[in-house]
């Protein structure tokens, strides 16, 4: 009994002093990392006007413009919001549908060849490459700058995640619906009604909801590059050093974000 006591004992130390030197290396290389990147950065000291655009910035955003909430006759924040909202709507609605097929065809237990569902995941990651800027940009270049290029390149950005998501969800369903309705005699097209579908509605609905909160903050950055949304107004208030409208226009985007956030995530509750 001592002498299994003592085994014991030696085995945890062993354990013990293994998993220091796990934790010494990694942290050893994570050191080494950091300071191979910081050697990378050239830090030229501070520009001597910095302290006079700080404070102007903050007080831009202590003092934001408000008369820039509402104009009748012209571009205001209340315009700028609701285009953004829309074009995350839209670009969510799109993606959602659209990667449907692509999240099947991704899926390795809708396909007997692995090959099949391993190009499927192959297209989503090459989707998922391009930044949804990027993708703006070339949209413009094609459609012209606007709401429609940015409602494009959400939409197709979006489908390389949403496809992805939908496709671990597919492959997590329970086996056992599907397996009962091909042993009655069920076609493929059946067994996807009613065993696949209503599995993976709810989660797809989550995910959805999901993007679309990440669609809405992502919708503010694409009017930078003419894009349509709220990110026209802010580039041009940046450019002219407005800090007041760019105040009132962040605070604008925060409202938005939050609102959208906390009815997206009520709404989440409620389906799952």
């Amino acid at each position: 009994m001592k002498h299994n006591t003592t085994a014991a004992s030696g085995k945890t130390s062993g354990s013990v002093f293994g998993s220091r030197i796990r934790f010494a290396l990694i942290s050893l290389i994570v050191i080494a990392v950091y300071y191979w990147s910081i050697q990378g950065i050239h830090f030229e000291g501070i520009q001597g006007t910095a302290g006079t655009v700080s404070k102007s910035i903050l007080q831009g955003f202590l003092h934001p413009d408000w008369s820039f909430v509402y104009i009748p006759e012209g571009e205001d924040l209340l315009r700028g919001l609701l285009d953004t909202l829309v074009i995350s709507i839209l670009g969510t609605v799109i993606a959602a549908v659209v990667c449907i097929p692509f999240a099947f065809w991704a899926s390795t237990n809708m396909s007997r060849r692995l090959a099949v569902s391993g190009s499927g995941k192959i297209m989503l990651s090459v989707i998922r490459v391009f930044p949804e800027i990027i993708v703006a940009i070339l949209f413009i270049k094609a459609v012209g700058p606007g709401s429609f290029a940015g409602v494009l390149a959400l939409g197709i950005h979006s489908v390389g995640m949403l496809g992805k998501l939908y496709a671990e969800t597919i492959e997590s369903i329970d086996r056992g619906p599907q397996e009962a309705l091909i042993a009655s005699g069920a076609n493929r097209l059946q067994v996807l009604r009613y065993a696949v579908l209503p599995q993976v509605i709810p989660q797809f609905l989550s995910y959805s909801l999901y993007r679309f909160e990440i669609n809405i903050r992502s919708a503010t950055t694409l009017g930078l590059v003419g894009a349509g949304g709220i990110g026209t107004p802010l580039i041009f208030a940046l450019q002219a050093r407005n800090w007041n409208r760019v105040g009132i226009i962040l605070l604008g985007i925060i409202v938005l974000v939050i609102l959208t956030d906390l009815i997206s995530g009520w709404i989440r509750k409620r389906i799952i």
